[in-house]
């Protein structure tokens, strides 16, 4: 039986030692037989230059390399290919491909499977860079015709404040960010690149959930509910959200600007409207006629620069208020007569001055005007009193002139004494008259100077 047994032991070992020597043939011939394969190819997980050439003969890169497409894809489904020969891509290195091949012994395939072999080869390609930017100025992405600028959120004046409308992705394309990416992809291999996924887009700078939009509704809001109510006498002027609307502007930023020019442009239309200085008024004289007198310096003026800034501040702050305009001149009245019942009368025709105040004459009398023959007559218009002067001195083109009261109210044109004067009034004014000024005899001045006040009306009229 032991006899038995230990043949039996010797016929199996026999088996098991045959079993593993012909699978370590197969196993020898099969590591052969791929290490042939491999004498030719490149091992597994081989990039060069990060293209994948793994199991490719260098024949095959260079096929691969004369085959290359790149595709570019675009917002809205709208995709572009470029070809190799759409820019003379060429094979430019066989020689270091085949060396780098060389390196690799065939009988080093298994490592291969565990270990990726990433290889920098330069200029393993060429391309014709003027055909490169000729291919790329003739994308549809750069025609002028279909190209949309994206754009900041917007907002829009309503009866219930400002909203925001949603900001515009458009198509427009950063050209210097496709061309790096489309040279970059030309050297690895790259087939595809999509455009949004390297943001290569010109989108807006803001959204309509940016915290810079938000605040900037919220400013908005509140330069638009501002009321500002200017009086004129019996009249008003209201500016409001419907007026300031058409001031803002919104920057690339996101701030708040108002058009200073437009504002201007409004304060100068009050001016227009309101501004009495130089008017032609209907003026009632003494006699009881109504006549018409243009011209002079006398009235009401918007302080137009002072009015402007104070006007912006007041929307700034969105204030309500109600006041007057900032004035440079103020008038007596800002009801149609803007003279008021305190003003100085003098009829040039008739040589008389009359001086009323709160509606009662307080003095009267003849007096003489500038020269009608030697072109020194006295301008007719409405004017205010500048200031009043005792013991002054006039002087002008040959002359010194003292006198004891002096009253100008149209630059060098005032109303004075005149004591070497014996008479008054009647046409002496026509050949004799003043260089400009209102002669009066002594007490008529003395009178009117010490009841009128700087700034009362005179009015002059032939």
């Amino acid at each position: 039986m032991e006899i038995e047994k230990s043949k039996l032991i010797k016929n199996k070992f026999k088996k098991n030692k045959k079993g593993i020597i012909i699978s370590f043939c197969i196993i020898f011939i099969i590591y052969l037989g791929v290490s042939i394969y491999f004498n030719n190819h490149f091992y597994f997980s081989t990039k060069i230059n990060s293209i994948n050439v793994s199991t490719k003969t260098v024949e095959e890169v260079g096929e691969e390399i004369q085959t290359y497409t790149l595709t570019l894809e675009g917002r809205g489904s709208i995709n572009e290919e470029m070809k190799a020969e759409d820019i003379n891509l060429q094979y430019a290195s066989e020689d270091k491909i085949q060396a780098l091949k060389d390196s690799q012994s065939p009988f080093g395939w298994i490592s291969s499977a565990f270990d990726k072999a990433e290889n920098e080869v330069p200029d393993i390609v060429t391309y014709d860079k003027e055909l490169l930017k000729t291919y790329l100025d003739k994308l549809s992405y750069f025609d002028s015709s279909t190209i949309i600028e994206s754009q900041n959120p917007k907002f829009e004046y309503t009866d219930s404040g400002y909203k925001i409308i949603d900001e515009v992705y458009g198509n427009k394309i950063n050209k210097d960010i496709l061309v790096e990416n489309v040279v970059n992809a030309i050297y690895s291999g790259e087939t595809t690149i999509n455009l949004e996924s390297i943001n290569c887009y010109e989108n807006p700078k803001y959204i309509a959930s940016s915290q810079e939009v938000l605040d900037a509704k919220n400013n908005l809001d509140k330069y638009a509910a501002s009321k500002i109510t200017y009086t004129f006498g019996e009249r008003t002027e209201v500016v409001d959200g419907t007026v300031i609307k058409d001031w803002i502007q919104v920057d690339e930023n996101m701030g708040i600007i108002l058009n200073e020019e437009k504002i201007e442009d409004y304060v100068d239309t009050l001016g227009s409207k309101y501004n009495t200085v130089g008017i032609t008024r209907d003026f009632k004289t003494s006699s009881g006629t109504t006549i018409k007198v243009s011209g002079g310096t006398y009235g009401w003026l918007i302080d137009s620069s002072e009015e402007v800034q104070a006007l912006i501040a007041s929307v700034t702050e969105g204030q309500t208020i109600t006041k007057e305009p900032i004035y440079s001149q103020a008038g007596a009245d800002r009801n149609s007569n803007d003279i008021g019942n305190t003003y100085v009368e003098i009829s040039l025709s008739n040589q008389h001055l009359t001086f009323y105040k709160n509606g009662s004459i307080i003095v009267e009398g003849n007096v003489v005007t500038g020269n009608v023959s030697n072109g020194t007559a006295t301008p007719s218009g409405t004017y205010n009193l500048v200031y009043k002067e005792k013991n002054a001195t006039l002087k002008g083109d040959g002359y010194a002139t003292p006198v004891s009261y002096w009253m100008p109210f149209n630059n060098g044109i005032g109303i004075h004494d005149a004591n070497w004067r014996s008479t008054f009034g009647g046409s002496i004014y026509k050949s004799s008259g003043s260089h400009g000024c209102i002669n009066a005899p002594y007490s008529l001045a003395s009178t009117l100077f010490n009841n009128i006040d700087e700034g009362t009306p005179v009015v002059c009229y032939y």
